[in-house]
């Protein structure tokens, strides 16, 4: 009884209607694992069930990492923790995993998730901190017999308009990983003038349109509108293309808008410099035959990891790297969609 009292049952939030519309009443995206059979029919549908994340190619990479009881690994981006969960099964008890991850908001849960498997701090050390500091995390927990880099973002973030991730959400226009620090990406926009901001769509995302789009964004906010939220955005790249034809206009501010978010998210992340910096820093926390797995999904960063690894294999720093990306089975890509763009590239430290 003095328990009950300690810690009095808080009613689920109501709201009005059959269904609640905004993502703060909607508990089932809050708390997933206990709403199982919710889970499983959204992923025969081939969706991911909001506020969880389903890891990609999740059997290829481990045989690509061949993890083995007593060693040392890093999932240098936590997310959900899926992959983390099944490297850990693979130690059985026995070495350590090391996981890192920038985003204040979900780390905490991806944690106590873990935690709650079992996984104490003997074998379990998660650390909120950027992959491009792979050096430090090294000196502390390493160096790592097996590594894993998923350099998509999570479906938790993506789903939870707060954050505004996504241009088919009302939301603040914030795209921060890490919210508790930097510049959100609605001042990030007043910050570049029109070139700098047509620069910046071609390099983050290729975007074809970019000097329209630019052009408009950099209107409107000349003209005092505000673009602070992520429909003021959508709309913004739905204006610059209004000349195209219409049979051709929804299909390419659809595209647009998808390419526009992704350039601004890796811009106001610094995503680029922060994988440059950790594929420099990436061999020297490897031991000798350690073998690493890096999952993209954006040409730029398969780019720059393709280069790195040929680099470092020609130098000898590395015994072998993939000619090849591996991609997601179809089956896979039926089940999830949002493993369609995905490319898993791996090598082994000489």
């Amino acid at each position: 009884m003095e328990e009950d009292r300690q810690n009095p049952h808080k009613r689920r939030v109501r709201y009005s209607g059959t269904h609640p519309t905004r993502f703060s009443e909607k508990y089932k995206e809050h708390d997933p694992e206990k709403y199982r059979d919710v889970v499983e029919k959204v992923i025969r549908k081939g969706s991911t069930p909001a506020g969880m994340h389903l890891p990609i190619c999740v059997e290829e990479i481990l045989a690509i990492l061949r993890i083995r009881p007593g060693q040392r690994g890093l999932d240098a981006t936590l997310g959900y923790g899926g992959h983390s969960g099944r490297m850990l099964e693979s130690l059985a008890g026995k070495g350590h995993l090391c996981a890192l991850d920038v985003d204040a908001v979900e780390i905490a849960k991806t944690e106590a998730r873990l935690r709650s498997l079992g996984y104490g701090s003997d074998i379990l050390t998660v650390v909120r901190r950027n992959f491009a500091d792979i050096d430090r995390t090294a000196e502390e927990f390493g160096p790592f017999d097996f590594l894993l880099a998923d350099l998509g973002v999570s479906s938790m973030q993506l789903d939870n308009p707060e954050r505004g991730f996504s241009y088919k959400k009302e939301g603040p226009l914030d795209l921060r990983l890490n919210p508790l620090g930097g510049t959100p990406a609605s001042q990030r926009l007043r910050e570049l003038d029109r070139w700098e901001l047509e620069g910046m769509l071609r390099e983050n995302s290729d975007e074809p349109y970019a000097g329209a789009i630019a052009q408009t964004i950099a209107s409107k906010l000349k003209k005092g509108q505000a673009i602070d939220t992520t429909t003021q955005l959508a709309d913004a790249v739905a204006k610059a293309l209004a000349a195209l034809p219409q049979e051709e206009r929804q299909e390419a501010v659809k595209k647009s808008c998808a390419r526009v978010f992704q350039a601004l998210r890796i811009d106001v992340n610094g995503e680029f410099e922060a994988l440059d910096a950790f594929l420099q820093k990436l061999p020297e926390a490897m031991t000798v035959g350690g073998r690493i797995a890096i999952l993209t999904f954006h040409s730029g960063e398969d780019r720059m990891v393709k280069k790195s690894f040929k680099e470092l294999e020609k130098a000898g720093i590395y015994r072998e790297a993939a000619k090849e990306p591996i991609r997601p089975r179809a089956e896979e890509c039926a089940r999830n969609a949002r493993a369609r763009s995905a490319k898993l590239r791996w090598a082994v430290k000489a």
